[in-house]
């Protein structure tokens, strides 16, 4: 129980020093002052659930910046991932639109399946899409890209296997 408070206090300590430059190193990326504060919150949240040791941080602004940049990118990939699916459902006619909670549903499905492909190896990546998105054969791939064929099944193993893991594990 004394260290749960000592990371308390920690954190705390951490937060009292730097929410402030936080905010305003975020902010200058994102240009909101509300966007900015959302953000400094998730990252000591992050912070908070890392159970790391605070006191031995050498460079806590690096430290900040890090997974404050991080939760960024995971915010721009969700918008750009929510434009593209709002772009293709505005090209359907309106009577087979999705309800609003269909809609949110399939957008976090989107967001999932996006993160897991870029959380794979960029070959692996790219043989998965090839032949889940292109339909190309394992042999059709393997020409494609140079490889053999036992190279793209391993690939594809690994990538099954990454699938498996998101959604049963």
């Amino acid at each position: 129980m004394d260290s749960e408070r000592a990371f308390e206090r920690e954190v705390e300590q951490l937060y009292v020093a730097h929410h402030g430059w936080l905010k305003g190193w975020l902010r200058k990326r994102l240009g909101e002052q509300g966007d900015a504060e959302d953000l400094a919150h998730d990252t000591f949240v992050r912070v908070m659930r890392s159970r790391s040791a605070i006191a031995d941080l050498r460079q806590p602004l690096a430290y900040l910046a890090t997974i404050a940049n991080s939760l960024l990118i995971n915010r721009w990939r969700r918008q750009a991932v929510e434009r593209a699916y709002l772009q293709a459902l505005a090209a359907r006619p309106e009577a087979l639109a999705p309800s609003e909670e269909e809609r949110l549903l399939l957008i976090e499905a989107l967001v999932e399946v996006d993160e897991l492909l870029h959380g794979l190896p960029s070959r692996v990546r790219e043989i998965f899409l090839l032949s889940q998105l292109d339909g190309l054969t394992y042999p059709q791939i393997a020409v494609a890209l140079g490889l053999s064929v036992n190279q793209v099944q391993k690939a594809m193993g690994k990538a099954f296997a990454a699938c498996y893991a998101s959604r049963f594990e």
